[in-house]
C-alpha cells in the first residue's frame, strides 16, 4: 500500500479546501529539526527546510544522503519520533489523514501491476480513495489525457517503456487533485529523452497547475536555475536556496560544481570529526 493509498476513503480534497489552502499557507511543506536512525546508523540528522506552494523544490543527493528516508517518514512509511513534518500546515504525525490527501506521491521503485491494463490500474488507485466507478473512470481519463496516453489506456501496463510508466504513475498520483507532488529519483534508469520528458511534464504541472514539486535525484543535471535546491549529504541538509543562491554560497560556476564542494567539504569534515552515518 502506497502513502496515497492510506488516505481514507472519504476524504478527498474540496475545490474550496484546495483554494483555502494555497491562499493561507505559508509553506507546502516544512520539515523542522528531523533525526532518524536505523539502530546505531543516523539516517537523518537535524534535517530542516521548508517548501512554498507552486514551487519545484531539488532534494540533491548522492545515493545514501537519506532522501529516500526522508521521503518515507513525509509519506508515514516510517513514523518520526523526532521533529516535525507539515503539510499546508498538517502534521503527518498528529493529522496523517490531512496531511497525506494532499499529498501525491512517485516512489523510486515501480508499482504499476503490470498485468493490469493501464486504466485498470488507474481505477483500481481510484477506487482506494473512494471515488465512484463514473467519477474515477471520468479522472483516469482526464490524467491520461494530460500525459498524453490516452490511446494506450487498453494496453496493458507492461507494454509501456519505461518513461511511459513513469507518466502513468505521475497521472495515478494526481487522480485525487493533490496540492504537492513527490517524486523519488524518479528518472532512473530512464534513456535520456525520457529523463527529459519526465521533468519537463513535471515543470510544467507545477507551472500550470499550481502543484508544489519535491523532486529527489542524485543527477546534477535535473538541477535548473528555476528551482529551489535542498543540497542533502551523510543525511544533513548542507545548502538550501534557489539555484543563484547556492551558487553564490559556494562561490562555484555552476551547480555541479558547488555540489561537489559542498560534499566534499562535508566529507572532510565528517573524516576530522569521525562522525558520518
Amino acid at each position: 500500500m502506497t502513502a496515497s493509498q492510506a488516505v481514507p476513503q472519504d476524504e478527498t480534497v474540496p475545490a474550496e479546501v484546495k483554494a483555502s489552502d494555497q491562499k493561507d499557507a505559508t509553506r507546502a511543506l516544512e520539515v523542522a529539526g528531523l533525526t532518524h536512525a536505523f539502530g546505531a546508523n543516523k539516517a537523518l540528522d537535524d534535517v530542516s527546510f521548508s517548501i512554498a506552494p507552486s514551487r519545484f523544490c531539488v532534494l540533491l543527493g548522492l545515493n545514501g544522503a537519506g532522501k529516500t528516508t526522508l521521503f518515507s517518514l513525509i509519506t508515514r512509511l516510517y513514523s518520526n519520533t523526532s521533529g516535525a513534518i507539515r503539510v499546508y500546515g498538517h502534521d503527518v504525525r498528529r493529522a496523517p489523514g490531512e496531511a497525506l490527501q494532499r499529498l501525491g506521491v512517485v516512489f523510486q521503485q515501480r508499482t504499476l501491476d503490470l498485468d493490469l491494463t493501464v486504466m485498470q490500474n488507474l481505477l483500481y488507485h481510484a477506487a482506494l480513495h473512494g471515488f465512484t466507478p463514473r467519477e474515477a473512470r471520468r479522472r483516469a481519463e482526464a490524467q491520461l489525457e494530460r500525459v498524453k496516453l490516452a490511446d494506450r489506456a487498453k494496453e496493458k501496463a507492461r507494454r509501456l517503456s519505461g518513461g511511459q510508466m513513469r507518466r502513468v504513475e505521475i497521472a495515478r498520483a494526481l487522480l485525487h487533485n493533490p496540492h504537492m507532488l513527490l517524486l523519488d529519483e524518479p528518472t532512473v534508469g530512464l534513456d535520456i529523452d525520457s529523463r527529459r520528458d519526465i521533468v519537463e511534464h513535471t515543470t510544467a504541472l507545477c507551472q500550470d497547475e499550481k502543484l508544489a514539486v519535491l523532486w529527489a535525484t542524485h543527477l546534477i543535471d535535473e538541477v535548473t536555475p528555476a528551482k529551489q535546491v535542498v543540497v542533502m549529504h551523510h543525511g544533513k541538509v548542507v545548502a538550501d536556496g534557489s539555484h543563484d543562491e547556492v551558487l553564490c554560497a559556494t562561490g562555484a560556476g555552476d551547480i555541479g560544481a558547488a555540489f561537489a564542494a559542498l560534499t566534499q567539504a562535508k566529507s572532510d569534515s565528517l573524516s576530522l570529526d569521525g562522525g558520518g552515518a
